[in-house]
Order: C-alpha cells, then sequence, then structure tokens
C-alpha cells in the first residue's frame, strides 16, 4: 500500500470533491488552443477572445477575483478571474468551489477569455470560462522568493532533478532552453549537410559485431535467431557500405552505446553525427568541421565566441593542426616516435601514468595523450596524424607510413570529433583487424572484433573516402556552457532508485534480508567470475607455452636436417640411404609428438578415441564435439533466459506478501539441468527441473513438475514449444503460491 503524505491526502479528496459535482478531472474530449504566452508579446490586441491550456503555477485570491499564473508550452501568461464573470447567473459554485477550494497549484486547465492591460500595465487575460483537463495529485516543488528577491527551497538536487526532469522542466525555466538549444543544433547539422546534397540514412543499432571503434560492448541475446547480438558502439562500418553501394555522400544522427563507466562526460548511451563523403580527405573534413562549428555558434548562439566555464572560446575559423606526438612531445618533454611497446609502457609508468599488460602500443600512446596533453587545447584545435596503431580504420599517411591520416578536435580540453582519411585496402584493413584480434587474445576486451562482412565490402571496392563522428551531447555541453552530461540529456542513466516507502515494517525487514543476501550472491558470483577468469587465463598461457615448445622443437628439428643435409652431400653413396632413414625418423618423432597433443586435447574433452584414429579423425571428432556442445549450451541458455524471467516476475509480484521466493539455478555446464526451487530450500529440493531430452536439442526438453506434491508430473515440449512450456511453469508456480497463501492464512 502507497503512503501518502498528509498534501497527497488532501489532493485526492479535492479529486472526488469534482466528481461528485459532476466534472471529470481527467477528460478525453480535445481542448482547442488559440494562443500561446509567446504570442502575448507579437499579437496582443486589447479585447481579443483567446483560448489557453496549461498549468496553473500561482494564485493569488483575493474574495471575488483572483489573479494566477499559467505555465504553458512557451512560457508563462497572468490570468485574471472574476467570480462575476466566470458565473455570470445566480450559481457560483464553478468559482467559489471548484476554482478557490478544488483546484490546486500544478493543475492542467484549460481556458477562455479576452486580452487586457492592468492598472500596473501588464498584458492579461480575462477569464471568461475555464475547465479542469487534469487534477495533479502530488505538490510540485515550486522554489519561494521572499521580498529581497532571495530564492530558496529550488529543485535543485542534481540526482532529483536528473530522475524526475518532467518536474526540473516545470519549475526550472532554464532547463527547457538548454533542450531547445539542442533541438536548433541538430537542426542546423542536417540542414548544413543536407544543402550539400548529403543522405541522411538509418543503420543497425543492433548488430552481429560491434564494429568501428574500440570499445567494451553491451550484449544481448535474440531468442528467435538463438543468437548473441550487440548494441552498436558505432555505426562507421554500415555507414562505409552505403558509400560502397554508390552513395557519394551520408549522414546519421546515431544513438550509440558503450558498456563503460560514467561521469560529466560520459554516459553509456549517447548521440554521435557521422558523416562520410566519397571522394574526399581529411585536409577537406577539417575545413568543413571548421565551417560547421562557426555556422552552429553563429546559429544558436548568435555569436562565435562563447563562454564556457572560466574559459572563452572562438569558434571562428581557421582552427590549429597539431600533430599528436608533437603535442606528447611538448607537454611531456619525451618524444614516443620511435618506442617500441614495452618503451610506451615504461614511459607511462615513468610519468605517473597506470597501465597493464593488455593495453597494446595504441592504447598506451591514447593515455599518455589523454592525461598529459588533452586538458591543454581550451581552443578548438585539430590533433592530426596519428600512429597506425591508434587507428585500426584510417588510410595510411600519404608521406609517413607509421602513420595515418586522422585528427580529433580538441575543445575545452575535451574531444569532440574524430575524423580519418578512411582505410579503403581490404588487405591492409585485414592485417589491421588480425592485430586487433592479438589484443583481445591478450585480454583487452575493448579491442576490435573482425568484420568478414566489411571486409569483403571492400574487396568490391570503396572510393576514397573521409569520414567523420561529433559527440552531439558534448557539443550541446559546449554550446550551452554545461559543464555535465546529464544536464543535456533528457533522461540520464541512473541507478536504480531505491523505494521501500510503500512498504510495511515486515515488509521492509524482508526486503533488507533480501538485499543482504543479493549482496552475499553478489560476492560470490564475482569470486566465481574471477576464478573462472583465471582458470582461462592459466588455460590460455598453457597453450601458449606448449605451442612455443613444438614451435622451438620444430626449429631445432628442421636445423638439424639442414645440417645433416648438407653432410649427405659430402658422404659415400652407400651412407646416404642411412641418413635418409634418419631424416623420416626425425619427421616422424615430430608427427607423433603432434598428433599426441591433439589426442590428449580431444579427450579432455570427453570424447572417445580409438588407437587407430588419425590426426584428421581426431579433428574431426573435435569439431563435432565444439559443434554439439553449441548447440546444446544454445538451446540451454535460451531455456534459461525464459526460466529467469518467469521467476523475475513471479518474485516482483509476490515478494511484499510472502517471505518465500524463487530462484532459478542454472546447472548446464555440470550436468545440463535448469531447476527452480524456494530461495530458502536447498540445492537438491528443486521445484521444477528443466533438461534436453537425450541430450539433443533437436527432440526438445522435458520439465519434471513437483510443485503438485500429489501429483510428480513430467511434460514434454518441442523445440519451438518454449513459450507453451513457459507458460506451464507459470501456472505451476502461481497455483503453489496460492496454496502457500491459503496455508499461512489458515494458521
Amino acid at each position: 500500500m502507497q503512503k501518502l503524505s498528509e498534501q497527497e491526502l488532501i489532493r485526492r479528496e479535492k479529486l472526488e470533491g469534482l466528481k461528485n459535482l459532476g466534472i471529470n478531472p481527467y477528460p478525453a474530449a480535445q481542448f482547442n488552443v488559440n494562443f500561446y504566452s509567446k504570442d502575448l508579446p507579437v499579437n496582443y490586441e486589447e479585447g481579443k477572445e483567446v483560448s489557453l491550456a496549461g498549468r496553473l503555477m500561482s494564485r493569488r485570491i483575493q474574495g471575488s477575483a483572483s489573479f494566477a499564473e499559467l505555465l504553458d508550452s512557451s512560457g508563462r501568461i497572468q490570468l485574471y478571474f472574476n467570480r462575476d464573470e466566470i458565473c455570470p447567473g445566480e450559481d457560483k459554485s464553478n468559482y467559489n468551489e471548484v476554482y478557490k477550494k478544488l483546484l490546486d497549484i500544478g493543475d492542467v486547465i484549460g481556458l477562455k477569455g479576452t486580452l487586457f492591460t492592468t492598472q500596473v500595465g501588464q498584458q492579461t487575460v480575462k477569464v471568461s470560462n475555464f475547465s479542469v483537463l487534469n487534477k495533479s495529485l502530488r505538490p510540485l516543488p515550486i522554489p519561494k522568493t521572499d521580498s529581497e528577491g532571495n530564492q530558496y527551497d529550488g529543485f535543485n538536487d542534481p540526482e532529483l532533478r536528473y530522475r524526475q526532469r518532467y518536474v526540473d522542466l516545470i519549475v526550472n525555466p532554464g532547463v527547457k532552453k538548454t533542450f531547445l538549444k539542442r533541438s536548433k543544433i541538430t537542426t542546423t547539422i542536417r540542414n548544413f549537410l543536407i544543402d550539400r546534397g548529403y543522405l541522411e540514412v538509418e543503420t543497425p543499432i543492433l548488430q552481429p559485431i560491434p564494429g568501428g571503434a574500440a570499445a567494451r560492448p553491451f550484449e544481448t541475446h535474440h531468442n528467435s535467431l538463438n543468437t548473441k547480438l550487440y548494441l552498436r558502439i558505432a555505426n562507421e562500418l554500415y555507414l562505409k557500405r552505403l558509400i560502397v553501394g554508390g552513395f557519394e555522400g551520408v549522414f546519421e544522427f546515431a544513438k550509440d552505446f558503450r558498456n563503460e563507466g560514467m561521469d560529466r562526460t560520459h554516459n553509456p548511451e549517447f548521440t554521435v553525427m557521422e558523416l562520410y563523403v566519397a571522394y574526399k580527405d581529411y585536409f577537406w573534413m577539417m575545413e568543413t568541421t571548421e565551417t560547421l562549428l562557426q555556422c552552429i555558434a553563429q546559429e544558436v548562439n548568435q555569436t562565435t565566441e562563447l563562454q564556457v566555464g572560466e574559459n572563452m572560446i572562438n569558434f571562428k575559423k581557421p582552427y590549429p593542426r597539431v600533430p599528436i606526438l608533437e603535442a606528447i612531445k611538448t607537454h611531456t618533454g619525451v618524444d614516443i616516435s620511435k618506442m617500441n611497446e614495452d618503451q610506451l609502457r615504461k614511459t607511462a609508468k615513468d610519468i605517473g601514468i597506470e597501465v597493464d599488460e593488455t593495453m597494446g602500443e595504441g592504447k598506451l600512446i591514447d593515455l599518455i595523450f589523454g592525461e598529459k596533453c588533452e586538458h591543454n587545447y581550451i581552443q578548438p584545435t585539430f590533433i592530426i596524424d596519428y600512429p597506425k596503431s591508434m587507428s585500426p580504420l584510417t588510410k595510411e599517411h600519404r608521406t609517413n607510413k607509421n602513420l595515418t591520416e586522422r585528427f580529433e578536435l580538441m575543445v575545452n580540453g575535451k574531444e569532440l570529433a574524430n575524423a580519418y582519411s578512411e582505410l579503403n585496402d581490404p588487405i591492409d584493413q585485414r592485417e589491421r583487424f588480425e592485430a586487433q584480434l592479438s589484443l583481445s587474445e591478450k585480454g583487452d576486451d575493448e579491442a576490435m572484433f573482425i568484420d568478414q562482412d566489411f571486409l569483403r565490402a571492400l574487396e568490391y571496392g570503396m572510393p576514397p573516402t573521409s569520414g567523420i563522428g561529433i559527440g552531439i551531447d558534448r557539443l550541446v555541453m559546449l554550446m550551452t556552457n554545461n559543464n555535465s552530461i546529464q544536464e543535456v540529456l533528457f533522461f540520464p542513466q541512473m541507478k536504480p532508485e531505491k523505494n521501500i516507502e510503500s512498504l510495511t515494517e515486515e515488509e521492509e525487514r524482508i526486503e533488507r534480508l533480501r538485499s543482504k543476501d543479493l549482496k552475499l550472491f553478489l560476492r560470490k558470483e564475482q569470486a566465481l567470475l574471477r576464478k573462472e577468469q583465471s582458470e582461462r587465463q592459466k588455460k590460455f598461457l598453457q597453450e601458449l607455452r606448449i605451442q612455443k615448445q613444438i614451435e622451438r622443437f620444430r626449429i631445432r628439428e628442421v636445423k638439424e636436417l639442414e645440417k645433416l643435409e648438407r653432410i649427405s652431400l659430402k658422404e659415400k653413396r652407400e651412407d646416404y640411404a642411412a641418413l635418409q632413414q634418419r631424416i623420416e625418423s626425425l619427421k616422424n618423432k615430430y608427427r607423433l609428438i603432434r598428433d599426441q597433443k591433439i589426442r590428449e586435447r580431444v579427450e579432455a574433452l570427453g570424447v572417445k578415441t580409438d588407437e587407430a584414429d588419425d590426426r584428421s579423425a581426431l579433428l574431426q571428432k573435435e569439431r563435432e564435439y565444439n559443434l554439439a556442445r553449441q548447440k546444446i549450451e544454445f538451446a540451454l541458455e535460451s531455456f534459461y533466459r525464459s526460466a529467469n524471467s518467469l521467476v523475475f516476475q513471479l518474485n516482483k509480484r509476490y515478494i511484499t506478501r510472502h517471505m518465500s521466493i524463487f530462484r532459478c539455478i542454472d546447472k548446464r555446464f555440470e550436468t545440463g539441468e535448469i531447476f527452480i526451487k524456494w530461495d530458502e530450500s536447498a540445492d537438491d529440493e528443486w521445484l521444477i527441473l528443466i533438461y534436453i531430452k537425450d541430450n539433443s536439442p533437436d527432440k526438445g526438453i522435458i520439465i519434471e513438475d513437483k510443485t503438485n506434491e500429489e501429483k510428480n508430473m513430467s511434460h514434454e515440449f518441442k523445440p519451438n514449444e518454449i513459450f507453451k512450456a513457459s507458460d506451464l511453469m507459470v501456472d505451476s508456480l502461481t497455483q503453489l503460491i496460492s496454496k502457500k497463501r491459503q496455508k499461512q492464512q489458515k494458521n
């Protein structure tokens, strides 16, 4: 049961009062509006009849008359209510009862009236008729102003403002101006690009391979396709596919997602405008970017000079161009242009930057620049000519093969845009992707995936192209003088809101127990994940050592064979056959070692082998096992997700009524089983057990149901009947809860 404040209870009483008078507080009929507060300065005519709608923000009732303030979509306007004007007959209840007693600040009303000017010269609407359009049940946190003009009790808490943006927009007028400017910025960019003949397009948000940037993606699962998908980290590779397809210029305002940290300049969901134009290079793109930013500043703020925090920033072109290696040398005093990965790692540590072994050359340079250089570039500056290791999608520099034709635009100490002369050599692109793959094997979870389809597109031929990505959120921060990205997003990502105000004491106790158990569960899960990660790393290193041993053995044997070959030329003819036999013996020895390693690897999977199995037979058994294993795991993953989802819904529905809740346990990597149980029960005391029939996903699933103590039922379902299986589990668990509730009521 929801706990209500005294004010909320009073407002609900007023709601009932309106209903008792025959007034619908939430009418469905259209209310025609022909006048807005913004029209007052330009379209004012004394005595003009108008129709307005908006939110009641203040009232000054003086007996039979009252002044009020109405907030509509464009601003505020003063209203004048007169009892005799509104109620010309004997019945004055519409004013005395409805307006004076049953309306509150925050209610939405529609009204008709005429324009007039008060004795103090304020343009006002004299109300002749009004109607209730929405009764507000929560009081607005309206700031108060004292006689000296000081404001207090403002709605200023950042967390509350971001969580309740709808309230923030009502009571803080400056917030709406920020988002109006954001709309104007995107409109200016769109018109700028369309006027130059470029096409606005849309590309997939759910992608099978998260390409186009080095970042950690969000993962999801598509049940129908039974495949893993990712929320896109960039739309670059799809836009390039369109350039391959024959479009000369394409752009997109894209929502991108990166599963990374949050701070004043980063949100996991953000907006980027990406543009790709054929037959251009990064020099052309720098000139275009300068023109665009100057145009935006002029259009949005009517000047190219903007105050951003303590800095006055001038967006008038041209902007300086500084090579990144030169910038690092200037601000650190260290020349890193000829350093390898180990030297870069040592240099980073020497200048106080924390690094680890998973970081490659590109990431190390990026860290050094970000920590020691980036904040120095306040005025718009192009940082150009990045090393190849930092730019896997960028064309090699035309004068220096170790660099690429890339720039990042720095403004106010932060990156605003990133642009390339796009790499269109499919062979070079494949090699760079493979280099990124080696970083992934080292443990870098932000390394790029190999997009085979994109490589195929490049093989058909992509013309010389220049591309750029501009962070819209950061651009809006600059143009509106906000130092936090949350201020320019309507609904920034927040931690889940804790809400236990509606719970009883017993339910609060249960919630605390659940919270404690959840923390314990998460700690156990994290420990398990760390253990699994450590084991995977150990296995990888062990396999790597074995491979290196084999490689050293092979090199040693080859050298010995070469030596023997040289010797054999000097030996007599009759001894040559013996030498050839020795060579064959050495070759066979190498083959036996190789085949034995493969056999050990296959047997470790639990696959039965025969002595007669040769190398190809062993490899074939390994492939068949992995395919079967993958098929089973995909099927079990789908069933586990379905079971976990229904358990979550049941918990959400019944947790406030019962101490006992359900848990779904995933045992697929051990016994191929998934089961549901009471959370306080031991693991072997399951209620519902799910497993694959005969360990073959093609045959379907079997559900063992023990929710009914009198009946121990077993159900079999086909692979495509997962929703039917889910319905069965929901019915069984719901009936079990109902029985438990009846039992508790009897006791």
